[in-house]
């Protein structure tokens, strides 16, 4: 009887070692490639948010909807569909995954008095608002229970009641834009990556010590923290108020026109970003694409 040849134990190991070989050269492309990938789509999900919000503001005249403030003196509640998730729902459907960058998969840990989005990081979410969906939160009234994402607005932009007193720091009836109508829209932000559905940025906010830095206790921590987030090697995504979706370099989120009295003449100096922390910024730039 012939026996056949087969490999050796040299030529065998030659050939796990080549297969090795080739996938540590090959998997760092192809995890680049998914995360490009990923890019588009978010851009892509973004300019529908755009377009949402050009369907609302022809729809409302140019008003932005209404958004979060406190109890104002002639008695109104923030209710539910104040916010851009149930104001812009018949826009947009109840697409929930539309609310969602594809980097940012996995949801918050917790939602509750407290603790908000719970565990934090660049690529986790804001959770799921529990309740019956598609009714006041059972945790919290002021928005509808189902509603998940890890997109979030630039609440400067809401336009709350006349005589809504300044909610926590933030002086809405002095700084909000309020409508789309606005001179220098495409240096506006209007909706994009965050850890929490809406944020009120300011100049002096001080710059996180760390990548996915949680946003904290709720009034009481620099609201920056929310965007500055490094889902997009480097970059931040948002679609701005003349309805256009850029990239933005961490270190540019501080060079936007927040809110109406933002003066970007006080954005911190490049010293401070390249020393905040462990220095995780300074490989960043400042630069819109």
């Amino acid at each position: 009887m012939r026996w056949r040849k087969g490999f050796s134990l040299v030529e065998l190991l030659v050939v796990v070692s080549t297969i090795a070989l080739l996938m540590s050269v090959l998997l760092p492309a192809l995890m680049r490639t998914r995360r490009q990938a990923q890019n588009v789509i978010g851009q892509s999900n973004l300019k529908q948010w755009g377009a949402c919000y050009s369907m609302y503001a022809n729809d409302w005249e140019g008003s932005a909807p209404r958004g979060w403030w406190q109890n104002s003196a002639s008695g109104l509640q923030v209710k539910h569909t104040d916010y851009w998730m149930e104001a812009l729902r018949p826009y947009y459907g109840n697409e929930h995954h539309l609310r969602c960058c594809p980097r940012a998969i996995k949801p918050g840990s917790e939602l509750r008095p407290g603790y908000y989005t719970g565990q934090l990081g660049a690529l986790v979410g804001w959770g799921t608002f529990p309740g019956e969906p598609g009714k006041p939160s059972s945790w919290w009234p002021s928005v509808t229970a189902g509603d998940y994402g890890s997109y979030g607005m630039n609440a400067w932009i809401c336009n709350p009641p006349a005589d809504a007193p300044r909610f926590q720091n933030h002086n809405v009836a002095k700084n909000n834009w309020r409508n789309f109508i606005i001179k220098g829209a495409s240096q506006i932000p209007l909706l994009g990556d965050e850890q929490w559905i809406d944020c009120w940025p300011e100049v002096e906010d001080p710059v996180p010590p760390c990548d996915g830095e949680p946003w904290g206790p709720y009034a009481n921590y620099g609201h920056m923290v929310r965007v500055c987030l490094n889902r997009h090697d480097g970059y931040a995504n948002w679609v701005f108020m003349d309805y256009s979706v850029k990239s933005v370099g961490l270190k540019g989120l501080w060079k936007l026109k927040w809110h109406r009295n933002y003066d970007v003449d006080l954005v911190p100096p490049e010293e401070e970003f390249n020393t905040a922390g462990d220095g995780w910024m300074r490989k960043f730039t400042d630069e819109l694409k």
